[in-house]
């Protein structure tokens, strides 16, 4: 029988305390945003200001093997952060271990600015190293924020709730730039410089725009500290049911008549362990699954967001005519039209949708349309797209098919690969998979970020040497998109409208009917209506 304190949370109506958690939960993926988002203006005021005396073409670019550095340093901690900081989720509480991810990102967004010293080299090192430190931090912050939403939403709007909390990354982006574009015009209206000399404020311009990455997080520190441990996890893994009733009426306007147990319930929870034979046998299908899943999106994602400037270079004003302020502006620019065109709205498209469509669905969904985006943009890309020549015109056609990749990334995978793992596994194991989830996912960044930085170039350019070219380049992400729906299909099981013990897959029973219904998919047998379709049908 389910726990008093469990239900009245399954069945809770939507209050104030369930938007105050999304924006508590959120500022930690909006300083995640921001803080790996502005990297692509600050590269190229990096660029102007240590790389100024360089001559051709690679005169004011950052090389590419420190741009590659650095973001691979980041993508590396956020690796270890997932890991580190889900396994102490479970291990000692979500609550204990949420405000030291959100104090790391705070100091390393501080001292990404400081970097110490002014020299190149102990520059690029000290910058290395702290944004080492915040990618631990934004990486603990997947988890912790994904698992605390999940365990105290209610099950009929648990998505739209977790996915708003997602979608908080967009309005990191687009804060991000629009802080770039701020003091990119402010030092540039004070200093007047000039296209072929950059001023030494420029070094302050760009440590300004890395310290603004703090303030959310500031604002909300207090906030986390005061939130209670989820009852779900005071219950389950605590196993105190009477704690988690009394944290439960502190913050949710339900009495304590309702949700204490009227006599003390002794629970048998399964023993087993992490990793153990009988964990894969009713977990590592849904891990596989996941982990997969975001492996193959952020290959796809990060790749392409992370330099969106790379893509349609082309639409900007040469390096040689504007100087270092104008130049970061301008992909800082691209960066805000792309967040509120397509970003944010394909977040928000997900929010309104996931808790009536289904997660299975939009998930296969927005893989296949990001496929298609990219095949149409890459087939045709140096015949139809690429404005090498005299014809400098910005192409509408091609920003529209950018945009709707985008906006299908959101109202698809990028936000269900967030949601899915939160949803799946027991409340003692919930916060490590998700960990792991989001570390194959950010495994799958530092594959697509740096290989695609590398791969996209048709000829020996600034730094890099001679790629596949950008049409191989997008084709290969095309069907990286298809491997992620057909994943999707064969693998993943859909949540929506259950709680989430009803998820957790804990009935050896259920373990055969899933086996049985996964293996008469691959044999080409009778097969049962995919969950995704028959609960879409039902509601």
């Amino acid at each position: 029988m389910a726990l008093k304190v469990l239900s009245a949370l399954d069945t809770a109506k939507t209050q104030y305390y369930h938007f105050k958690a999304i924006i508590i939960a959120g500022m930690g993926l909006f300083t995640d945003a921001y803080d790996l988002f502005c990297i692509p203006p600050i590269m190229k005021l990096i660029g102007r200001i240590y790389y100024e005396n360089k001559r051709g073409s690679d005169q004011y670019e950052t090389p590419a093997f420190v741009v590659s550095l650095l973001l691979g340093l980041s993508l590396l901690g956020t690796v270890i952060g997932q890991i580190v900081f889900g396994h102490l989720g479970d291990r000692i509480g979500r609550r204990r271990v949420y405000g030291l991810s959100l104090m790391l990102m705070v100091v390393s967004s501080f001292g990404c600015g400081f970097s110490i010293c002014r020299t190149r080299n102990c520059v690029l090192a000290t910058l290395g190293f702290f944004r080492f430190v915040l990618g631990i931090g934004i990486g603990g912050d997947y988890p912790l924020s994904a698992t605390i939403m999940s365990e105290f939403a209610n099950k009929k709007t648990r998505g739209s709730f977790i996915a708003a909390v997602f979608s908080m990354q967009g309005f990191g982006i687009l804060f991000s730039s629009m802080v770039t574009m701020a003091v990119c015009s402010a030092f540039n209206a004070a200093s007047k410089a000039k296209k072929n000399h950059t001023p030494e404020e420029a070094d302050v311009a760009w440590r300004l725009i890395l310290m603004f990455g703090a303030v959310p997080a500031v604002m909300t520190y207090y906030w986390r500290m005061m939130m209670p441990e989820t009852a779900r996890y005071t219950a389950l893994v605590e196993q105190n049911v009477m704690q988690a009733a009394k944290d439960m009426e502190k913050v949710l306007d339900v009495s304590m008549s309702q949700i204490a147990e009227d006599y003390e319930i002794q629970q048998s929870p399964p023993s087993y362990p992490l990793f153990s034979k009988r964990f894969f046998r009713r977990h590592g299908r849904d891990l596989f699954s996941c982990s997969t899943t975001w492996f193959l999106l952020d290959v796809v994602f990060y790749s392409s967001n992370l330099f969106q400037s790379q893509i349609y270079n082309h639409y900007l004003f040469q390096k040689q005519n504007v100087n270092a302020y104008q130049e970061a502006f301008q992909v800082a620019g691209v960066q805000a039209i792309i967040a509120v065109c397509s970003t944010i709205p394909g977040y928000w498209a997900t929010v309104a949708c996931i808790d009536h469509i289904g997660r299975v669905r939009i998930q296969i969904m927005g893989f296949i349309f990001m496929a298609i985006g990219l095949l149409a943009i890459g087939v045709p890309y140096y015949s139809t797209w690429d404005a090498s020549g005299d014809d400098k015109g910005k192409n509408v056609g091609f920003m529209l098919l950018y945009g709707l990749t985008f906006f299908f990334a959101n109202f698809g995978p990028n936000t269900t690969t967030f949601i899915v793992p939160a949803e799946l596994f027991p409340a003692r194991f919930r916060s490590t998979c998700h960990g792991i989830s989001g570390a194959a996912g950010k495994v799958g960044a530092i594959i697509g970020s740096v290989g695609f930085l590398w791969a996209s170039h048709k000829k020996k350019e600034k730094g890099y040497p001679r790629g596949i070219g950008m049409t191989y380049s997008l084709v290969i992400l095309a069907g990286v998109c298809l491997l992620g729906a057909v994943v999707t299909y064969f693998f993943t099981r859909e949540t929506k409208g259950k709680s989430l013990e009803e998820n957790e897959n804990e009935n050896e029973n259920e373990d055969e009917i899933n086996d049985q219904v996964l293996l008469r998919r691959f044999t080409g047998g009778h097969v049962q209506p995919h969950s995704s379709i028959t609960q879409g049908a039902a509601a």
